[in-house]
């Protein structure tokens, strides 16, 4: 996947291969997916099977991103195919969920963020979206508070 810059440092034109999809998205999104991509694999998804498909919607269309999880081991595409869950949530909101401002469970109870298929799979969205920003792991609170867990 080649990422060319657009008019804002914001947005990028993604292009697959030799020809442009002509979708834009920002560099959080690109970065998540991306990441999951060259990682390979995610101990946090060891115990997964399944395909997860994100569509972001925006003015323009619908940016595809397909997750295929095989005992952590993680396939990242732009297919638009099949898949055990579905996420249907607007490009904005997801930026701000990968930007840690929103909550993925948040946006599904605000009716913001669908999920068709297997629903029992979205516990695996959480465990691949960054968490808040400024968070910390609660060891690392009480270290800095001086007490011992």
């Amino acid at each position: 996947m080649r990422v060319m810059p657009e008019h804002s440092s914001a947005d990028y034109l993604v292009a697959v291969g030799s020809r442009a999809e002509g979708v834009l998205m920002s560099d959080r999104t690109a970065e998540l997916f991306g990441g999951l991509g060259r990682r390979g694999h995610e101990p946090l998804l060891e115990e997964a099977n399944a395909a997860v498909r994100f569509d972001l919607e925006h003015e323009r269309g619908i940016d595809h991103w397909l997750l295929v999880i095989r005992n952590g081991d993680i396939r990242v595409s732009r297919e638009d195919r099949g898949a055990d869950l579905v996420v249907r949530v607007d490009r904005a909101l997801f930026e701000r969920i990968v930007a840690g401002d929103t909550n993925v469970y948040s946006a599904w109870l605000r009716h913001e963020l669908s999920a068709e298929g297997d629903v029992r799979l979205a516990r695996l969205i959480q465990r691949i979206i960054p968490g808040p920003s400024g968070a910390r792991h609660p060891r690392a609170f009480a270290r800095e508070q001086g007490q011992r867990t």
